[in-house]
């Protein structure tokens, strides 16, 4: 093992903002390990157990937060999400990124236990581009809808703080350039000297 230590890269957000594509390039990465987070929420089209998510039926996931298996859970429109612990903790003493994508909930959970890590929150352009995103998935009902957008506003809000809050429209539509200040960011975390940061 390296000498260095890796760390928690954790990116948040409402559903829609645009996380998961920014976690596809991060992935893109050898040295960044994904987590999987573990579901009670049925698969979606295309989605694999133990890629996208570990899928749970509910009394296996009380099960497990018996077991202390998660460092953080949440319920979210009536299904438990949860950060598996021991995948983390191998992945920072190997030298790697972690990367958590995962509900504002949860990363306002994990900040409030003072995980060491870097906490990114996306936020949409604006709420109707959010809108148009969350339509054309095709996958809410219109009052499902709603709620996740009145949701996703009071959850910017608490991300970013009340004394931010007179500025959330202008940073939102700033959303490219914070995308690429945080790129650069990650890079400077997984682009080390080989000799203290290996490949695996």
């Amino acid at each position: 093992m390296g000498s260095s230590e890796g760390c928690m890269l954790l990116i948040s957000g409402p559903s829609g903002c645009g996380k998961s594509s920014i976690c596809e390039r991060l992935r893109e990465d050898p040295r960044v390990v994904f987590s999987v987070s573990a579901t009670t929420r049925d698969p979606r089209s295309g989605e694999e157990n133990g890629r996208e998510y570990e899928f749970l039926s509910k009394k296996e996931f009380r099960q497990r937060i018996e077991a202390g298996a998660f460092i953080e859970h949440a319920e979210v429109y009536g299904n438990m999400y949860g950060t598996l612990r021991d995948p983390m903790r191998a992945a920072i003493e190997r030298g790697l990124v972690y990367l958590v994508e995962i509900d504002v909930q949860g990363a306002l959970q994990l900040k409030a236990l003072d995980e060491p890590g870097v906490y990114v929150f996306v936020a949409p352009p604006d709420f109707e581009t959010l809108r148009q995103r969350l339509t054309s998935r095709g996958t809410e009902s219109p009052e499902a809808l709603e709620r996740r957008l009145r949701k996703a506003e009071d959850r910017r809000d608490g991300a970013l703080g009340s004394d931010a809050r007179a500025k959330a429209d202008e940073q939102a539509h700033r959303l490219q350039e914070q995308v690429d200040e945080m790129d650069e960011q990650t890079e400077r975390l997984i682009a080390r000297d080989d000799d203290d940061f290996p490949l695996r």
